[in-house]
Parts: C-alpha cells; structure tokens; sequence
C-alpha cells in the first residue's frame, strides 16, 4: 500500500469486482446508455448540421466559378464587340475594293456591300425558322408527367 490511506488501490486490487470490501472501486464506469429518441434527435442535428456546411460549401464554389466565369463572359464581350469592329473595317475595304476594281461611285459600292448583308441575313432567317420548325414539345415528359399526376391522385 502506500503511504497515504486515502490513495486509491493500484494493481490487482484496482479491478475487483462490485461487492468487495470496503475501498475496492470498480474499474470500468458506468456508460449511460442512450435512449432512441436521443439518437434520432443527434441524427437530426448531425443531418442539419452536414446539410447547412454543404450549402455553405456550394455557396463558396459557387462564387469562386461565377468571378471566373463573369471574367471569361466580359472577355468574351469585348472579344465580339473587336470582331465587330474589324467587320465594319473590312466592309469598308470590301467597299473601297469595289470602287477601285469596277470604276463605280462610293454610293453604288456601299449599297452593294449592303445587298450582300441583307441577303446573308435574309438566309440565316430562313435557316432558322426551318429548324425553329423542327422544335417540338418534349412529349414523353409530358405524358410521364400526366401519368404520375394521376397515378397520385387516385391515393
């Protein structure tokens, strides 16, 4: 033993079991067992507190992509207001061209300049009503969509 009695037992004596003399404590403590509302109610805040971090999460990604991708849009902006640009010189020159290989007026070369745009764009409009025409209403989810609406009504 040691030289102060109220120094707990070390060694063998540490672990006897419940019901010895006086002075033996029992090794293990008692574990409080927890009842199934509690688990479900750590559950919930564990479910909570997972789903919250993950929309925080998301949120953080969310910004970082949108800076890049707001980046990328203005780059793209400024990149066709530039082609823009050299369009308008070029039909300029395509103009100038003209005046110079057929001998014609500046008005003449500048109204053909623009026949060409107009009939170029008079062809892409007739190419897109065509595939416009094409577009039709996803009908399968519509008739998925009907049938669930109804196989829930009948519950």
């Amino acid at each position: 033993m040691s030289a102060h009695p109220s120094t707990e037992p070390t060694g063998a004596s540490a672990a006897r079991p419940a019901g010895q003399p006086a002075g033996s404590h029992r090794a293990e403590p008692v574990v409080d067992e927890p009842t199934v509302g509690r688990l479900v109610s750590d559950a919930s805040k564990h479910l909570s507190t997972l789903i919250r971090s993950e929309i925080a999460l998301a949120k953080s990604e969310l910004k970082v992509s949108v800076t890049a991708g707001g980046i990328g849009a203005a780059l793209l902006a400024v990149a066709g207001v530039l082609l823009l640009l050299g369009v308008v010189m070029l039909s300029a020159a395509f103009a100038y061209a003209l005046i110079r290989w057929f001998d014609i007026g500046p008005d003449w070369a500048f109204l053909i300049v623009f026949g060409v745009y107009l009939l170029l764009a008079v062809i892409l409009a007739l190419v897109a009503v065509r595939r416009f025409r094409k577009v039709s209403a996803p009908q399968r989810t519509i008739d998925t969509t009907k049938a669930t609406v109804a196989t829930l009504r009948r519950r």
